[in-house]
């Protein structure tokens, strides 16, 4: 009987103590949450500070650029879009707010892993630019991934702001864009294609794209992409000597084989020349080995002790024709700039007087001079293997 009542009595107290905390959150919960609502409000008038209240956005459904997380609409016009992005390192987050206008009222880093610190005050240099003219303010040479990631998020937010506002803005990447054009040219590949390594010297020509499917090529010309089925026959509608044209470059392509040269016998072969071949129509390819950050980076920084890998083609007569960074172990965010097609692609018809002037990749010094000196044994190679050295 004594146990019973203690129960009874712990099961009031308990109920006692629950009324009080519901009475305590009912008069504390609407204090917290103004509060709150304040500290938000105060956050995003650092970028906006005529913003005004903010009222957030639902943003389901709505295609934005995917740096995108949250977007607040101001009372008097306008928005704060806060946005994930990446610089020298990941998670990158930034709060930028935007006037009625479409101009840039201010810009702030809220937190990131970046190491030289440009992130904290860069925004103060994208006050007051539009869509118009943010291409135009500095890059930061030796903090390029951090500013470039910075300014890059800068303009999904202005893009943001104009397809809230109801308008329309390409946020499509380089990547789906190339993708589409290409698809758009040859639609019986059906969206898959792969970069055909050029081995051949084609004129007017600056990439190719293989259907995986066989179906045909697309071939780039400066902005045009003029698809050629698998004989060889242009598709797409052009003039009658583009077409002549492309139709002689899609049999080189067609017909383009590459037999293994034997170098064993070569003793003066640079060291940095793996493998050769040779193409029916007398071009060479090389596979080469690049000394990069990889071989000579400061031990410090744990170098990977690998080489860059590079494929380069060039005529007999010492040209490039095209160069493919095909696997590299460079310093991340850094010295692994050099697989961007951005920076191999530089020395796409370059001769020997000229292959060296192209634009290093910042920060990477070891990686860039790597690089430059494995290419430089392409023209020494290719005299060895005319009988010209």
């Amino acid at each position: 009987m004594k146990y019973i009542k203690s129960v009874i009595a712990l099961t009031a107290i308990c109920a006692a103590i629950s009324l009080l905390l519901a009475l305590t959150n009912s008069i504390t919960a609407p204090i917290i949450e103004k509060n709150a609502s304040a500290a938000a409000n105060e956050a995003l008038l650092v970028v906006y500070p005529d913003g005004g209240d903010f009222t957030q956005i639902d943003l389901t459904g709505k295609e934005l650029p995917a740096t995108v997380t949250d977007a607040y609409s101001a009372s008097n016009g306008g928005y704060v879009i806060k946005l994930l992005t990446s610089g020298y390192g990941a998670n990158m987050v930034l709060m930028c707010g935007i006037d009625g206008a479409g101009t840039v009222t201010g810009a702030t880093c809220l937190s990131s892993s970046e190491t030289l610190g440009y992130e904290k005050t860069y925004g103060d240099t994208l006050k007051g630019k539009t869509t118009a003219d943010i291409d135009a303010v500095e890059t930061i040479s030796g903090a390029t991934m951090t500013t470039s990631g910075y300014k890059n998020a800068v303009k999904d937010a202005l893009n943001a702001t104009i397809i809230l506002g109801g308008g329309s803005v390409d946020i499509r990447s380089e990547e789906e864009i190339l993708n589409d054009n290409l698809s758009e040219a040859l639609p019986q590949a059906e969206g898959k294609f792969v970069s055909w390594f050029m081995a051949e010297s084609l004129e007017n020509v600056t990439a190719v794209y293989e259907a995986e499917n066989g179906a045909g090529y697309v071939l780039v010309s400066g902005e045009e992409f003029i698809a050629v089925d698998k004989s060889g026959a242009v598709l797409s509608e052009v003039a009658d000597d583009v077409k002549a044209t492309m139709e002689a470059n899609a049999q080189l392509i067609i017909n383009s084989s590459l037999t293994e040269v034997d170098i064993s016998g070569y003793s003066d072969m640079p060291s940095q020349v793996k493998k050769v071949y040779k193409t029916a129509s007398g071009n060479y390819v090389f596979e080469l080995g690049a000394n990069g950050f990889g071989i000579n980076g400061d031990h410090y920084y744990n170098p990977s002790g690998k080489q860059i890998e590079i494929k380069a083609s060039a005529t007999k007569d010492g040209k490039i024709i095209a160069v493919l960074t095909t696997a590299q172990y460079e310093s991340e965010n850094i010295g692994d700039a050099c697989a961007k097609e951005s920076f191999y692609s530089q020395f796409n018809g370059k001769t020997e007087a000229d292959y060296s002037d192209i634009e290093a990749i910042s920060g990477a010094t070891i990686t860039t001079n790597g690089y430059k000196t494995a290419i430089s044994k392409v023209f020494e190679a290719v005299k060895i293997l005319e009988g010209v050295a």
